[in-house]
């Protein structure tokens, strides 16, 4: 049964907005926010593998870690969504969509150790504070103070969460060689 709907805003597009950022440059912070937004959605979607699939001596500990990562990551995604809306633009949504903006490589279908797993997401999450720190330049470049701010945030939990997994990496310093 077909149902006809009006669409409100194609999606790829920037109208006008509420905080008067010119739609011009919002055009381009809205593509670097898409790229984001999908990146965090891969690294969201990777982290629930890794907890999903995990076994072995450390696995609760380990859930625990990618549990509130991923929560992190969703929080991230909604608010980079919200600011998207706010400057006039329209959130990528889909998994195909997401996948093609995302800068984060999908890790694929197959399920790897700790370690692997752990390494994969260091890779991420190195490529998304990559993006996301190029992106803060960007916005304020433009004059999108109060998008460097959001991403000045995220920056900082980005950061913090790949220090923790290179610190499960580390050797532990009190085994004896």
């Amino acid at each position: 049964m077909s149902q006809q709907r009006q669409v409100r805003q194609q999606a790829g597009t920037v109208e006008g907005n509420a905080v008067r950022f010119d739609p011009e440059k919002a055009q381009q912070v809205v593509e670097a926010l898409n790229a984001d937004l999908s990146a965090t959605y891969v690294l969201y979607h990777q982290l629930r593998k890794h907890y999903w699939t995990l076994s072995g001596a450390q696995a609760d500990e380990l859930r625990r870690f990618f549990a509130e990562a991923a929560d992190e990551a969703e929080r991230h995604a909604d608010a980079l969504a919200r600011r998207i809306g706010e400057i006039g633009g329209v959130p990528v949504t889909g998994p195909a969509a997401l996948e093609r903006h995302s800068p984060v490589p999908f890790e694929g279908e197959d399920v790897y150790d700790a370690r692997a797993s752990l390494e994969s997401d260091l890779e991420a999450y190195g490529d998304l504070v990559e993006s996301v720190s190029s992106h803060i330049e960007l916005a304020e470049g433009l004059g999108d103070h109060a998008t460097g701010h959001l991403l000045r945030e995220q920056l900082v939990g980005l950061e913090t969460r790949a220090h923790a997994i290179d610190g499960l990496l580390a050797h532990d310093s009190l085994t004896l060689w």
